[in-house]
């Protein structure tokens, strides 16, 4: 067995059943893509559309990519038209907006989850908790008609206090369950994808439903 399958093994072995893990393969080559896959592993993580737009017609037709990265929107058309499962970097309304133009355009309902900013770090992005509550207060969403927003995705701070990353999950945690209470006619809004490689176990018993692993599982980056 590789070192990708083993190092997936142990990975899954640590999460409870009903949580999703996504391999973040960015910056790795296709041979650790496909050792990952080998072990079974479909589901992906990108960052940037250009590097998904090489390494996916090279790989199984099967694989679900996510696009976990800063996404500009000039951007949104090339990406749309790769057919990712899921976007889980909607930061802005802009954004938001442009996604379900284009999703329109190519005739397809485009997954999506709304980034929370809730770390100290400047250079994050996303909607504050309080102006994503807002967003469904308004029930903004209504006016969509090819996205599908199925929960939200955030980042801890990085630090080494267990408790302010503790303290970051819970709020993602509870922003999104607050949303749902807000929102209880919101279907298929049940994701919460937080935690990666240093910091999942503890986004796991925050409430995380999906975990971001790259590090752990391909080795550091290329």
């Amino acid at each position: 067995m590789s070192d990708v399958a083993t190092n997936l093994r142990r990975i899954e072995a640590t999460l409870p059943q009903g949580v999703a893990l996504v391999a973040v393969s960015k910056f790795h080559p296709l041979p650790a893509i496909s050792e990952a896959y080998a072990a079974g592993q479909r589901v992906f993580g990108e960052s940037r559309v250009q590097e998904l737009a090489v390494k996916a017609p090279q790989l199984p037709d099967d694989i679900r990519w996510h696009f976990i990265g800063h996404l500009q929107t000039n951007k949104v058309r090339q990406l749309i038209r790769l057919r990712p499962a899921l976007i889980e970097s909607v930061d802005t309304d802009r954004l938001l907006s442009v996604i379900d133009a284009e999703a329109a355009k190519e005739g397809v309902v485009q997954n999506v989850l709304m980034q929370l900013h809730v770390a100290r770090e400047e250079t994050k992005f996303g909607f504050s908790p309080d102006e994503l509550l807002k967003y469904f207060s308004e029930r903004r969403f209504e006016n969509l008609k090819a996205t599908h927003i199925c929960g939200v995705m955030g980042m801890a701070s990085n630090t080494d206090y267990e408790s302010r990353v503790l303290e970051d999950f819970r709020l993602i945690s509870d922003t999104f369950r607050e949303i749902g209470r807000m929102c209880p006619d919101l279907r298929g809004f049940d994701t919460v994808s937080m935690g990666m490689s240093h910091d999942y176990l503890m986004a796991v018993d925050c409430g995380s439903t999906m975990v971001r692993v790259g590090t752990a599982i391909f080795g550091d980056r290329y």
